[in-house]
């Protein structure tokens, strides 16, 4: 999935000459958290928040600081072309809540934080009526088709199915499914010698 899918394209967005009290005002009418600030023919010159805003808020009262002192001059940025996964590391290493998307320097669009979890929510279908099966896999081989058949023999239609990023020493896959009663399917993996680490309905 690409970026572009999901950003939010025509972002409100703001130049260096705006106060940091309009700043603030703007996103709080907008109910947003990031305004991208931008010059002539909408290009990116940076990005504020509205925590920076805030701190800022009652130095710039006093006359020291501009909205231009605030902003992050040279934001982490992301291309409408790159993979969702590019945004969503970025986002995580660089602990942001989003950031612009810009085409060379031009400012086409938005993503957050907020975008990509509704996308990883929707695709791992956490919302809808399903089920779900986390397995222990182990290294024999066919190990997961041989998981996989179990599951549709006894009644269970995969949605999707991906292995955990826990580090215990074991291949744990979850397997979501169409809605339905996992005991049975719990009971014949568990016969064949697989550990069930969890069975949710």
């Amino acid at each position: 999935m690409k970026v572009k899918t999901l950003m939010i394209t025509d972002p409100i967005t703001i130049t260096e000459d705006v106060s940091i009290q309009e700043a603030i005002k703007i996103m709080q009418i907008n109910s947003i958290r990031h305004l991208p600030v931008v010059g002539n023919g909408n290009i990116l010159k940076g990005f504020i928040t509205l925590n920076d805003s805030k701190l800022g808020l009652i130095p710039s009262m006093l006359g020291d600081v501009t909205l231009k002192d605030l902003m992050v001059a040279n934001p982490v940025t992301v291309g409408p072309e790159d993979d969702i996964e590019t945004a969503a590391q970025l986002i995580y290493h660089h602990k942001i809540g989003g950031m612009p998307v810009v085409s060379g320097e031009k400012l086409v669009g938005i993503i957050t934080e907020t975008d990509i979890l509704g996308a990883f929510i929707d695709m791992m279908g956490i919302l809808s009526g399903t089920s779900r099966l986390d397995v222990v896999i182990g290294d024999k081989p066919n190990s997961l088709e041989t998981v996989l058949n179990i599951i549709e023999k006894n009644g269970g239609e995969v949605i999707n199915a991906g292995r955990t990023g826990q580090r215990t020493g074991k291949k744990i896959f979850y397997f979501r499914l169409g809605r339905c009663n996992t005991r049975l399917i719990r009971k014949a993996l568990e016969k064949s010698g697989f550990e069930v680490v969890s069975a949710l309905d």
